[in-house]
Parts: structure tokens; C-alpha cells; sequence
């Protein structure tokens, strides 16, 4: 299942919801509105069978026996009642099908003019009420969607800033003279590119792999070699924080048919992100065991500071960042994102001053 699919609907899914449920739907509609519409024509034709008999018995053109006279009154009325009656119950039934739709047509000429937030009525008959519960579940995720692209917006926005302010503020002091051209001054330039060349690159993976276009080359791979490499390159930054790094494999750990390159990256973001919030003489342990027969575990547990309840359930949202965060908040989405695209699982477990158990799960090769 793609990470973007709605987690409560199956994959793939059957057709635009289920579309042989609506087109059970849309018959029985339609042979409801022919069945009335049959039922108002003998009404109507009943009833005017018999005022034209009554008419005719009036006029004389119809001989009508003298004991029978009394009857002819109520010949009369009969086919005027029946012929009320029977353009009330028709009325009263297309109205009772004809307003909600009319409803959803204006609620629709709403969404059309960007008014997500419009709801409609569920009322009418059965199949106009599984009409109208759709239509309010797309405007729902039409709103939802929206306030995501709003925000992602205003979050790139505010992630670009910042570095491009420190670009523009030292050219501009170079160029006018204020700073000298040297290596000091020449250097600040350089990293706020490498941080913008970084942060597009998160953004384009995590944009590939929310849409599920991102392409995985995968291959067998040693998930314990893997995980050492990734290690040793946080080696020197966890001995400068005083930081005990190690990994322990099982033994038996079985190969791996996953993209290298992109599991690199989820185990960099988790180790990155255990290291940004462990203390001097902590310890972060990165663990890979066989579970089940079916997939592989790895866990990055660290003994940091911890993570409040109320943020624990945000942590994989993108650019959610704790109040102390130095980062752009796209690592752990990026790594749940790639996980999910490899078919595998990840979680999170932590309470404050305990420290931080991230576990992810990679199925096995079938």
C-alpha cells in the first residue's frame, strides 16, 4: 500500500469508491424513479378514465341507469381524488429526491469556487444519502488536503529564509566592503548552500515517496554491514560528544532485497536525530535482529532526554520540530516514508527522561 493511501481503504482499490457498489446504487435509483413514474401515469390515466365516463354520463352520451344516478356524483369525485393524490404523492417524491441533489449542485458550484468547508445534508432516499455521505467525504479531504499544501507552503517558505538571508546578508557585506574577502567570511556562504542543497534534496525525496513514484533499486544487502558503515561515519561526531556508538547484529541476520541507498538514509536520520538529543556520556546502541520469519528489526534507542507524550504522536510529521530542534523536521518523515515504500513498519517508544526507542521493520525476500 502506497504511504499516501488512506490507511482504512483497501489497496488497490476496486474502482472511484467501490464502483460496482455505485452503479448497484444508480440502477436502483433509477428503477425507483421509473416505478414512480409508471405509478403516476396509471394514476393519472386512471383517474382521468373515469371523469371522462363521469362527464360523458353527465352529457348524455353515456346512457347511465336512473337507479344509478347517485352513483354518478361519486364517479365524479373519485377520479378528481385520485388524480390529486396522485400528483401529490408524485410531487411529494420528487421533491423528496430532487432537493438534496439540488443541495449537492449548489454545495458542488461551492467546492468549484474553493469552499472546501461546505457540507451537505444526507436526506432522500437511500441512494441519494450514499450520494451525499461521498460528496462530504471528498470535501473533507479536499479541505484536508489544501491545509496541507497551505502549510507545506509556509513551512518551505520559512525553511528558506533563513539560510538564504545569511547568503544575501555576507555578499552584500563583501561586495560593499564591510567584510573582508577571506576563507572567514567566504566559508558561513558555503554552508548555507550545502544546508539548502540538503533540505531540497529531502524535500524532493519526500515529495517522491509520498506520491509513490519513488524509484527503489534494490538489491541483496547485508543489513549488519550496512548498519556499521552508517555507525562509523557518526564515529568522530559521537566521540566528540562523548557518545557511546555501537551495533550489534544477530548473527543469522538473513540478506535483504532493499535499496541501500535509501536505508543508509533512514538509519543516518535516526542515528542523526539520537545524536542531537543525547547527552555527553550517553550511550546510542543500533540493533538488528530476526524476528518472526518474515521481516528483519532495527532499533535505534538512545538514553536522551526523551519525548513528551503530547509531541510523541507528531514526531513523523514533516517539518514538526520540537521547541529545541536545530533541524528542518523532515528527517523522521522522510525515514517513515522510505520504510513504508520498502513495504516495511516504523515506531516510535519514549517518555521523558528514559530516552528514545526508534524501530523499523524490513520485510524479507519472498
Amino acid at each position: 500500500m502506497p504511504p499516501w493511501w488512506p490507511p482504512d481503504e483497501p489497496w488497490p482499490p476496486a474502482g472511484p469508491p467501490s464502483a460496482r457498489a455505485w452503479r448497484k446504487l444508480r440502477g436502483s435509483f433509477f428503477r425507483r424513479v421509473g416505478i414512480l413514474l409508471l405509478l403516476s401515469f396509471v394514476l393519472v390515466c386512471g383517474g382521468f378514465a373515469l371523469l371522462a365516463g363521469w362527464v360523458a354520463s353527465r352529457l348524455g352520451i353515456l346512457n347511465v341507469p336512473g337507479s344509478a344516478a347517485p352513483f354518478t356524483l361519486v364517479l365524479g369525485l373519485i377520479p378528481l381524488a385520485v388524480v390529486l393524490m396522485g400528483l401529490l404523492f408524485a410531487g411529494r417524491a420528487l421533491r423528496h429526491t430532487a432537493v438534496p441533489v439540488g443541495d449537492m449542485m449548489e454545495a458542488a458550484g461551492r467546492v468549484a469556487e474553493g469552499d472546501y468547508s461546505v457540507r451537505v445534508q444526507e436526506q432522500g432516499p437511500r441512494e441519494v444519502r450514499a450520494l451525499a455521505r461521498a460528496f462530504n467525504s471528498m470535501t473533507a479531504r479536499l479541505a484536508a488536503s489544501d491545509e496541507q499544501r497551505r502549510n507545506l507552503l509556509a513551512d518551505v517558505t520559512h525553511e528558506l529564509r533563513t539560510p538564504l538571508t545569511v547568503i544575501q546578508g555576507n555578499l552584500e557585506g563583501l561586495l560593499d566592503g564591510v567584510y573582508p574577502r577571506d576563507d572567514v567570511h567566504l566559508q558561513p556562504i558555503l554552508e548555507e548552500t550545502r544546508v539548502l542543497s540538503r533540505l531540497i534534496d529531502d524535500l524532493r525525496t519526500l515529495a517522491l515517496a509520498e506520491s509513490g513514484a519513488l524509484r527503489l533499486e534494490k538489491e541483496p544487502t547485508d543489513l549488519a554491514t550496512l548498519a556499521s558503515q552508517v555507525a562509523a561515519s557518526f564515529r568522530a561526531q559521537a566521540d566528540a560528544l562523548q557518545i557511546e556508538l555501537s551495533v550489534d547484529a544477530a548473527p543469522d541476520l538473513p540478506a535483504l532485497e532493499v535499496d541501500p541507498a535509501r536505508i543508509r538514509q533512514v538509519l543516518e536520520n535516526l542515528i542523526a536525530n539520537a545524536l542531537r538529543y543525547t547527552p555527553g556520556n550517553g550511550t546510542i546502541r543500533v540493533q538488528c535482529s530476526f524476528e518472526g520469519g518474515t521481516h528483519v528489526t532495527v532499533t535505534v534507542s538512545d538514553t536522551g532526554a526523551g519525548i513528551p507524550a503530547d509531541e510523541l504522536a507528531h514526531i513523523f510529521d514533516r517539518f514538526y520540530k520540537s521547541r529545541d530542534s536545530r533541524g528542518a523536521g523532515l528527517g523522521l518523515a522522510i525515514a517513515k516514508n522510505l520504510v513504508a515504500s520498502h513495504g516495511g513498519e516504523i515506531s516510535v517508544q519514549s517518555e521523558p527522561g528514559q530516552g528514545t526507542r526508534l524501530r523499523f521493520t524490513l520485510p524479507l525476500p519472498t
